[in-house]
């Protein structure tokens, strides 16, 4: 894999032509595309731990799936089901996400992949759960808009208070 300043990683698919031209404008725009997943990524955080459900929605495709490999693990298709199903999970919590150093690679001009460092605390009236992995997601650019096709939440380590 090719390198491309601040450590943002560019897939070895794509052409040499394709990756830099001689202005160095290719890399402004993979940065750009990078950062748009990085916020994408924020917004998600965000609509998760404020509970705007409907919102939510707009950041997965029609067809997204998400996995949950926690202490038990679910898996969910399509991006009302998935919403719907996380509403239930936090109803009556309070949650707190980060996500951090991201790893995101921009495999065409449509499709990326991406790793984030986790962490949550998950505020329950029964118990509080603090929560530590790992994001393994994939994007697709819809319309202009890059939005989650896949998610995969892996957990290294969690509390229970």
């Amino acid at each position: 894999m090719t390198r491309v300043g601040l450590g943002c990683i560019i897939s070895p698919d794509l052409s040499e032509s394709d990756r830099v031209n001689t202005t160095g404008r290719m890399d402004i725009e993979i940065l750009e595309q990078i950062e748009e997943i990085k916020k994408l990524k924020a917004r998600y955080f965000r609509l998760l731990d404020t509970k705007q459900w409907a919102q939510l929605t707009e950041v997965f495709t029609d067809d997204a799936a998400a996995h949950f490999l926690t202490k038990e693990e679910y898996l969910w298709h399509g991006k009302e089901r998935i919403v719907k199903e996380i509403s239930t999970v936090l109803k009556d919590a309070t949650s707190i996400h980060a996500g951090y150093m991201p790893e995101i690679v921009i495999t065409s001009d449509t499709t990326a992949t991406g790793i984030w460092a986790m962490s949550d605390c998950l505020l329950f009236p029964d118990r509080t759960v603090k929560g530590y992995g790992h994001y393994w997601e994939e994007y697709v650019k819809e319309q202009g808009k890059w939005k989650i096709k896949s998610l995969k939440l892996t957990r290294l380590h969690e509390q229970l208070y």
